[in-house]
């Protein structure tokens, strides 16, 4: 609930398309030949990134990275089957007929067929990434007949009892027949969202069943909550309704187990005590699928500050389930820019100083901001759903009352913006969608710090400021709590990005940087994140509602003093702020109202504010943003293929970890699901 997720990515992927605007020691770390950008396909583009810094690692702590890394691909499985319960056999299924159909390859329905799973691949599941729909095949049901039977020698995923007759009208249902399973997250409140969500939380169960359920066991008395359904699928057998809990011994049991065997080789190899603690609790949450485990693992975690290497790995974000509470497998590992973590220490020490000056009520304010840490990672290894498509920023844990009393990690991920940045180079989106050289000129020379500073700050600061009323449920904005987190982290960093305090800090050389990121959130906000949303549809991913939120509701507010002023030129829209110190004070604003709907639990208000401004699309404005963008030929989503580590090894002792950077988004699927599939 705390990744920036998709800012990861949100702007980046348009945003310092034309400058050569990193600075000489980031240009001097990575190489500068080096081929970011491998494919595109759908409205996907797959890229690479450098891991600079690996090789000045000890040998200790590139065994410790070698290890994680296997313990993050050893949960690629889950994700799969949490997104959908037939996601799995899918795949199975897709790849068996791309290893040995005996057909032609060459004509259009098979490309489209391989675009197919590529997507499939690319969103963990049949259903996209973002919009949570399920995608269009792209070929005909009698096509994949065909394929099927012209596959003699695939070993397909049937069924127990179950003949390839009986296996292709199921299979074919599954991926054509648009009321099977037509959405993974509905997030409409006029529904039961249980019953009209795909993702693989639920089963026989209704909303009220659920939430009745999950009601039943918290204690409103107890200041260290644990976040009950975290690891868990809710299920109804034989009329009673149960949990089927995620640990050694149940659900997942046997990807976990591989989990824990590398861990149980990393914990050999970790740094300090501190962290060969932390690893050792996460091996015993695994093993027992305590959530006191969980929360006393988070603990420790969090207060791992020195540590060099570092890692997420865990069912930690909430995302992918409707209701908000339980949590998709993640993993991320690291290590620290020591250089680039000069600007982020900065800001985490002066935490107490945003927090006392934020715009909000004094109640929502903490009185004593504690263990706030921020750093600068380079990222080694992505896995479960932090793969292929990353954030750019997280902080973490998420429970409020660890939080409060012990803290937070924040990231920001410099060698995962940089590849984006890299990537989009000469793109011509800024052309196309600025309305003055001064906007293109100022995004050019300051896009990219701006960039970073508001992932610095909506992660540090945002996720980490303000606190609930003591009575207040932290699931007491439901299927709205998403986007008005991400709504709140966002606006504390917009509000400061544009405070002279960043300037006395040291972290940035004017105010033009501010400027260079309120142009870039309103344009996207406001009109280019449309170029995501498929026509006619409403905007229902969480971060896509937070920023229009944001942008639409600052547009509406300041029409009366033309704060924001939408104009034409040769019949294009645009958008141009006018005063960005007016602008800041509406960020403050909002960023007051929001904090007090957390705080308080209002959700009537939460609700009020997200359906009015964050969810409908201005649908003539949305045909032109897509018909401007098509002519770039640009994609609108990007993830990542990962580097291999591979072991090196001298009389039966490891002497080095070598890195190798792959290049084929197929091959690197069907390695994983090869080597990385546990029954």
């Amino acid at each position: 609930m705390k990744h920036i997720l998709f800012l990861f990515v949100i702007g980046l992927l348009f945003s310092a398309c034309n400058s050569e605007v990193k600075m000489k020691t980031e240009e001097q770390k990575q190489t500068e030949d080096f081929n970011y950008l491998l494919e595109q396909f759908a409205d996907i583009k797959i890229m690479r990134y450098q891991v600079p810094g690996f090789e000045d690692l000890s040998l200790d702590q590139k065994k410790l990275t070698y290890y994680l890394s296997q313990a993050a691909l050893c949960g690629r499985d889950i994700i799969f089957d949490q997104n959908y319960k037939n996601n799995l056999a899918v795949r199975a299924c897709l790849e068996e007929i791309y290893k040995n159909y005996e057909g032609a390859r060459t004509g259009e329905s098979f490309q489209n067929f391989v675009v197919y799973l590529k997507r499939v691949w690319f969103s963990n599941g049949i259903h996209h990434h973002y919009s949570m729909d399920k995608f269009d095949p792209g070929f005909e049901p009698e096509y994949f007949s065909e394929l099927m039977k012209g596959t003699p020698n695939g070993n397909f995923p049937l069924q127990e009892g179950q003949t390839l007759d009986e296996f292709i009208p199921w299979m074919t249902s599954i991926i054509f027949d648009p009321e099977v399973a037509p959405k993974r997250v509905s997030l409409d409140s006029s529904k039961d969202l249980v019953k009209a969500s795909a993702c693989n939380f639920y089963e026989g169960v209704s909303q009220k069943e659920a939430e009745a359920f999950y009601t039943k066991m918290k204690d409103p008395n107890d200041d260290t909550p644990i976040s009950y359904g975290l690891n868990s699928k809710l299920v109804k057998r034989d009329g009673v309704v149960q949990e089927e809990v995620y640990y050694e011994g149940g659900k997942y049991g046997a990807a976990l187990k591989q989990i824990n065997f590398w861990l149980e080789k990393a914990r050999t190899v970790a740094e300090n005590n501190q962290q060969k603690a932390v690893i050792e609790k996460l091996i015993e949450f695994y093993k027992t699928g305590d959530l006191k485990v969980y929360d006393e693992y988070n603990v420790l975690w969090v207060s791992d500050l020195d540590s060099r290497i570092d890692f997420v790995n865990g069912f930690t974000e909430t995302y992918g389930d409707p209701l908000g509470m339980k949590a998709t497998w993640e993993s991320v590992v690291n290590f620290k820019d020591m250089e680039a973590t000069k600007r982020t220490e900065i800001i985490s020490s002066n935490a107490q100083w945003f927090e006392d000056n934020s715009p909000t009520d004094k109640r929502f304010k903490k009185d004593e901001v504690k263990g706030v840490s921020a750093k600068v990672i380079t990222v080694s290894q992505l896995g479960g759903d932090c793969y292929p498509s990353t954030p750019i920023g997280i902080n973490l844990p998420n429970a409020d009352w660890i939080r409060k009393e012990h803290g937070s990690k924040s990231v920001t991920m410099e060698n995962i913006t940089y590849a984006y940045d890299r990537a989009a180079l000469g793109n011509g989106f800024l052309e196309e969608f600025c309305l003055t050289q001064e906007e293109i000129e100022r995004s050019g020379k300051y896009g990219s710090m701006a960039g970073n500073l508001h992932t610095d700050l909506h992660e540090c600061l945002g996720h980490g400021s303000g606190q609930l009323l003591k009575d207040t449920s932290p699931e007491a904005l439901k299927n709205y709590s998403s986007a008005l987190e991400e709504t709140r982290a966002d606006l504390f960093a917009l509000y400061y990005i544009l405070d002279k305090k960043m300037i006395e800090l040291g972290i940035m050389p004017s105010l033009e940087v501010g400027k260079a990121e309120y142009d870039r959130y309103i344009r996207n906000g406001l009109m280019t994140q449309l170029t995501r949303i498929l026509p006619g549809k409403d905007i229902e991913q969480a971060h896509m509602r937070n920023r229009q939120l944001i942008s639409k509701w600052c547009y509406e507010k300041g029409m009366d003093e033309n704060v924001i002023e939408k104009t034409s030129r040769d019949n294009k829209t645009y958008f141009k702020i006018n005063d960005y110190d007016k602008l800041r004070i509406l960020f403050g604003e909002l960023l007051a109202e929001v904090q007090r709907i957390k705080s308080e639990g209002d959700y009537d208000a939460g609700k009020m504010l997200v359906e009015t401004y964050g969810v409908k699309v201005d649908h003539e404005l949305h045909r032109e943003v897509l018909s401007r963008f098509e002519k770039l030929n640009i994609a609108p989503y990007g993830g990542f293929i990962n580097p291999t580590f591979q072991l090196v090894e001298e009389n039966g002792e490891i002497i080095n970890v070598a890195i190798k950077y792959e290049d084929d988004f197929a091959a690197q699927m069907l390695k994983y699901s090869e080597q990385y599939s546990f029954k």
